[in-house]
């Protein structure tokens, strides 16, 4: 792992992240989930000056569903993908231009159900850092990171009662703006599971 940040445990990682799936997988047993959409995203830490970070994107404006908000790269399986796996790293180069060669897979974490009735595979990684990126304008407007301490510190984001364009109503977490960029729902719901999975050691 090339990088000036703290070399990270990826075997505590995977531990702990597939420990959590088995933990999860026993709870869901009971849930069908023929009628599900299945969809992966990708979520990359990455060696910012010397501290760990997650990269994000911003949803490109022109888009149907869910345009200009903070996301993970991903989206849909294609009858194409054999895995979730395979859906995350195309959906990423497709998105973003990053190669599969740059990403080193760590583990997946417990699948996610969304209020639009996909079942979401998040795929935890580390990504070689900088990388030169290619930027599909129609999918995306932006790449950033926010560095991991940051979105670990609960001063930085609340849960905020909700009510969703399907008529649910719920509570949903914001996080405070970082770099002018509003992480919120689904992608911030994803980044607090998957911080509060991992050890606090890991990243200190």
């Amino acid at each position: 792992m090339k990088s000036d940040c703290r070399p990270i445990d990826i075997k505590r990682i995977q531990y702990l992240l597939d420990l959590e799936r088995k933990k999860k997988d026993e709870i869901n047993s009971q849930i069908a989930y023929g009628n599900l959409k299945k969809a992966a995203i990708l979520i990359p830490f990455v060696c910012v000056d010397g501290y760990w970070s997650l990269l994000f994107t911003r949803r490109a404006e022109s888009l149907k569903n869910h345009r200009g908000q903070v996301s993970f790269p991903g989206g849909g399986m294609e009858e194409e993908d054999g895995t979730p796996m395979e859906t995350a790293l195309r959906e990423a180069n497709e998105e973003i231009g990053l190669r599969k060669t740059d990403i080193h897979i760590i583990g997946l974490m417990p699948d996610i159900i969304t209020n639009s009735n996909y079942l979401v595979t998040p795929i935890v990684s580390w990504v070689d850092w900088p990388v030169p990126l290619e930027i599909s304008n129609y999918e995306v407007s932006r790449v950033f990171t926010i560095p991991v301490n940051w979105l670990k510190n609960s001063n930085n984001w609340e849960e905020r009662l909700y009510s969703h364009p399907n008529g649910s109503y719920g509570t949903v977490i914001f996080y405070n703006l970082y770099d002018s960029e509003l992480l919120w729902g689904i992608s911030a719901k994803i980044t607090i599971d998957l911080l509060n999975i991992l050890d606090e050691k890991i990243f200190n």
